[in-house]
């Protein structure tokens, strides 16, 4: 069988020798006689399962010991609305910054709930940079800044962290995160989707600081409840045990691949590789500032778009799938989350020039 190249922006690629053993254990895990999919979630082999994964997480990224580490469900659009309802604790208002379409879509979710200032926007130039934080009208009284450290859809992502002092910096880093090496400590919460860098879809961490919990307004959910999910280990009700289990096998993989450190590494030779092939070329181009430029998400145009459709079939034939651009922007979009080869950005880049050169 011979494995496609997915630059899908999501569910997205996973590792394949990941796979391979999802597969051998399929039937039987460990011994027990029973499919992961099968277990009782309150069972002592997924227990286990289950223990391992949150630790192994927090080895990866270096959790401090102050973070709960949540595996919830909802995607992380629920989360939209889960951040007001638990982290407004007592005050009005909150501050947003637009980078892009997940951006305005967790701004308008959260207007149900708070005041929102959108204390900085890039709507302006087409979402093709970002801001200078000096530039950024914060609110001294928001109960926390939220952002999108990288915009799936655009491909513009953060090149720094936000210092904001002692308001609590919230970060939706469904697509970036176990990408690189990152500082915890300077967030109040992290939350990502699963499917793109953690395992399948059906899972949402969270990674939120102790003293950000236990003050979640009266009409939240239980479900969306920080404090009870924390207290009933991420059990209140039946979680997404498998798609939890696929996520532990992905951080014991990345713990082979050398750590964050070691990912960081291949994934921005990855990114240098694709954005040398356009900015080398006439015939392609990318809309990002340099500045601003996704390691995960690399969108780019052809000169010519009638030639998009002729692209993505010559590139299909060749292995290379799931390239079309979103539809709000158009073009192509490769996405090169951590399960990506190296051999894969290779291959995309021989395909560009070689249709440069019977197209160009």
């Amino acid at each position: 069988m011979t494995r496609k190249y997915n630059f899908s922006a999501g569910p997205a690629m996973l590792p394949q020798e990941v796979l391979e053993q999802a597969q051998a254990e399929m039937l039987d895990w460990n011994g027990s006689g029973m499919s992961v999919m099968e277990m009782s979630h309150r069972g002592k082999e997924y227990m286990s399962i289950a223990a391992e994964a949150e630790a192994d997480l927090r080895e990866i990224m270096a959790i401090p010991d102050n973070y709960k580490v949540l595996f919830l469900q909802g995607g992380a659009s629920s989360q939209f609305a889960a951040i007001p309802l638990n982290l407004l604790r007592g005050k009005e208002s909150a501050d947003y910054i637009n980078t892009g379409a997940w951006s305005k879509k967790a701004i308008a979710e959260a207007k149900r709930y708070c005041s929102v200032n959108v204390a900085s926007s890039s709507e302006n130039s087409g979402f093709s940079t970002i801001l200078p934080f000096e530039s950024w009208d914060t609110n001294p009284d928001a109960a926390y800044l939220h952002y999108t450290p990288n915009e799936t859809i655009g491909g513009l992502e953060f090149p720094w962290i936000p210092e904001t002092g002692d308001t609590p910096l919230v970060a939706d880093m469904s697509s970036n995160i176990l990408s690189r090496p990152l500082d915890v400590s300077k967030f109040g919460m992290i939350y990502a989707g699963a499917q793109k860098n953690i395992g399948p879809a059906g899972l949402t961490i969270v990674i939120i600081r102790d003293d950000l919990i236990g003050e979640a307004m009266d009409i939240c959910p239980a479900m969306m409840n920080y404090d009870v999910q924390a207290k009933g280990g991420s059990m209140y009700n039946t979680p997404s045990t498998y798609s939890w289990y696929m996520a532990g096998l992905v951080f014991k993989w990345i713990k082979k691949k050398g750590g964050l450190e070691g990912i960081g590494e291949i994934n921005q030779r990855k990114a240098e590789k694709l954005y040398t092939a356009i900015d080398n070329s006439d015939f392609y181009k990318n809309p990002v500032d340099k500045a601003c430029r996704s390691w995960m998400n690399v969108p780019f145009t052809l000169a010519n778009s009638d030639l998009d459709g002729q692209f993505l079939e010559q590139a299909s034939e060749r292995g290379l799938v799931t390239l079309k651009g979103h539809r709000s922007v158009g073009g192509m979009r490769a996405s090169i989350y951590n399960a990506m080869p190296e051999a894969g950005i290779d291959a995309l880049v021989q395909m560009m020039v070689d249709f440069e050169k019977e197209n160009g």
